[in-house]
């Protein structure tokens, strides 16, 4: 049985996320997703309307290619700044590392409480900030599309070698 209080339970004000997370050991910071949510809505909105204002005539549609290069794109570099060893740096303030993960990535756990867990749960879960690149690239075909595709590439090229050094190391250990 819990001792914390209700309260405290969750990071919104008063007793509005009481109810919530049962267990306090399973805070939830719901006040620092709803600053995530308001973030991403606002940088996104602010982004399309400054394309708008720009002159810039938002596109009627994404064709198919943007479409799946930009998919493949967004795997890849939420992947890379959720998991990859080497971006680690960048995620330290907000997790703590539990385990290496093989293909250099990692495992790691949020820390923290409130809007710097949440923002740990976010960089540590390629799901979730994936809808944050997307953003990214979405935004990207509005401003600048050649750039983008470029950019995508890259990232769609990255796929492409992974799968083949995967590929030639599964080939290598039938042999």
């Amino acid at each position: 049985m819990s001792t914390s209080p209700p309260h405290d339970r969750t990071d919104l004000p008063g007793s509005l996320g009481a109810d919530y997370a049962a267990d306090a050991d399973d805070h939830r910071p719901l006040g620092g997703y709803t600053a995530l949510t308001g973030s991403f809505g606002l940088l996104f909105a602010g982004g399309l309307l400054a394309a708008r204002r720009s002159g810039r005539e938002l596109p009627e549609r994404i064709g198919t290619r943007d479409l799946v290069l930009a998919g493949i794109a967004t795997h890849k570099l939420s992947r890379l700044i959720t998991k990859d060893k080497v971006t680690a740096f960048a995620r330290a303030p907000f997790t703590r590392f539990q385990e290496k993960a093989g293909h250099g990535e990692v495992e790691e756990a949020a820390r923290g409480r409130g809007l710097r867990y949440a923002i740990g749960e976010l960089l540590v879960c390629p799901y979730c900030l994936a809808q944050w690149v997307a953003g990214t690239f979405t935004l990207g075909f509005a401003f600048a599309p050649r750039l983008t595709r470029l950019l995508a590439g890259m990232f769609t090229i990255y796929v492409v070698a992974d799968t083949a050094q995967l590929a030639y190391k599964a080939l290598e250990e039938k042999t």
